[in-house]
């Protein structure tokens, strides 16, 4: 659901780029206590796997596709403030060297798929951790619902900005159901996604989902004449060092972006597609990347369009993780720099 340039008056995006900067500057001061705990390499290990994923467009039906957005994905395993950070990370990156996303709609981009999905999906699930039982495994529906509702809802969102900034008329109520009614069936997919993922971390690495760090197990007890009483269990704790299992994240995440990437569907994404339904995809330019050597996830002066293909993908991997471990970083220095200053006042 990458918008590009051209959709949106300069007013709009000017707005939404406003937007997006306070999230990020917001998320770079509070995300440095879920970073403590989930450690920086995670983050940018989770920013490269949310780009490697977003590359595999699987079908939908009816000629489109759709592809993980990872707003919900990424608030269960590293927390909502680095969440936002780490879709910054992706979209800038896809922007900057793939021309994936208008330069001048970034700030679109970065408020419909790196806020508004994070914000939905982490709060849908803690909501239904509120009602599952107490257990790791809970976290594996509660992050399917959140993915699924964070998917149509920033479908929603787009509909409103188009409502107040669209370049091209449309009837507001065909948009709409066109934008909702297809991310839907992309939300279905991206719950399948979140919850294979989430399955595969619990079962290995519980310690290293964020999310599961904020359960509140509880035991119940009984004593010998029947009485009943609950206590708090212990949340799980790490039982061996997370480099292994990181080096195992990175592993699978160049396996998606190398190899699972060149079987993804060829079909436009739902934004694309109801663009083309409705006639407002004439609006679209190109960006001003779009010359760039990585321009639609393909290395310039490749002929063998697959080895273009994946060199691309491990590229991007790379570069991503390169910028999500730089941000997680500076996130970190920011708060010991504001605790310094504390101290010094104090």
């Amino acid at each position: 659901m990458h918008v590009p340039d051209g959709f949106f008056d300069a007013p709009t995006s000017v707005a939404t780029g406003l937007i997006a900067a306070g999230a990020v500057g917001v998320s770079l001061q509070r995300a440095s206590r879920e970073i403590r705990e989930t450690g920086p390499a995670l983050a940018g290990l989770v920013a490269a796997f949310v780009f490697a994923v977003q590359m595999v467009n699987f079908p939908v039906g009816a000629g489109t596709s759709g592809h993980l957005l990872g707003g919900a994905l990424a608030a269960a395993l590293v927390g909502p403030w680095t969440a936002v950070l780490v879709m910054s990370t992706v979209l800038l990156v896809q922007g900057l060297l793939f021309a994936d996303g208008g330069l001048t709609a970034l700030g679109t981009n970065i408020t419909l798929m790196g806020l508004v999905t994070v914000v939905v999906g982490y709060f849908a699930i803690r909501a239904v951790l509120q009602v599952l039982p107490k257990r790791v495994g809970s976290v594996v529906p509660a992050g399917a619902l959140g993915a699924l509702v964070s998917v149509p809802l920033s479908a929603l969102a787009f509909t409103g900005l188009y409502a107040i900034g669209g370049a091209v008329e449309i009837p507001l109520g065909k948009l709409t159901t066109a934008m909702v009614g297809w991310h839907v069936l992309v939300g279905l997919g991206e719950a399948v996604i979140t919850a294979a993922v989430l399955s595969a971390v619990v079962a290995t690495r519980p310690d290293l989902v964020y999310a599961v760090r904020h359960l509140q197990p509880e035991l119940v007890l009984v004593d010998a004449d029947g009485n009943r009483s609950t206590v708090a269990a212990d949340r799980p704790v790490a039982t061996r060092p997370a480099g292994r299992s990181l080096g195992i994240g990175v592993a699978v995440t160049f396996l998606v972006a190398g190899v699972v990437s060149l079987f993804a569907s060829a079909h436009p994404d739902g934004l694309e597609f109801v663009g083309a339904k409705l006639g407002f995809d004439s609006a679209a330019r190109d960006s001003a990347v779009a010359s760039s050597p990585l321009a639609d996830y393909g290395v310039s002066g490749i002929g063998n369009a697959q080895v273009s293909g994946a060199l691309a993908g491990i590229i991007g991997v790379l570069v991503t993780i390169a910028v999500g471990l730089a941000i997680a970083k500076l996130s970190s220095l920011r708060s010991a720099r504001s605790t310094a200053d504390a101290d010094k006042v104090a």
